[in-house]
């Protein structure tokens, strides 16, 4: 089974909301990008970013933007989604950071699908049981 491990909002000060976040919550920093902060809970990556709004560039989007789920099989999951009639995004390459590939879900939210998780993220492998 797939894994939520990554949600994304946007807005237009991501210093200021994420500092709201770690007080109010207690989450905890655990990365930074040009387009804002990640924070987690130890289980879910929480991104608070700045970024363009998908109708109109010149403003930023306000609110959650994206949603990401760890799989074990992305291939898989890709040629699934596909045959469902989800569209691919184009890949956005991100240096240094976690992959993640892009597509449309039924009410044309983007849903980020990876392998490998986000900084802060629980993955797959941490749901394994212990061996003895």
């Amino acid at each position: 089974m797939a894994k939520l491990r990554h949600i994304a909002i946007s807005t237009e000060d991501p210093e200021k909301t994420a500092a709201w976040y770690k007080e109010a919550f207690g989450l905890v920093e655990v990365g930074r990008s040009p387009a804002g902060v990640y924070l987690s809970d130890g289980d879910i990556n929480f991104a608070v970013l700045r970024l363009p709004a998908d109708d109109d560039p010149t403003r930023i989007a306000r609110g959650v933007h994206h949603f990401g789920f760890v799989v074990e099989d992305a291939e898989a999951t890709y040629r699934k989604l596909e045959a469902m009639g989800s569209r691919r995004l184009p890949d956005v390459p991100i240096g240094g950071q976690y992959f993640e590939a892009k597509w449309v879900g039924p009410d044309n939210q983007c849903v980020d699908v990876g392998e490998h998780g986000w900084i802060g993220a629980k993955g797959l492998e941490d749901l394994a049981p212990a061996q003895a």
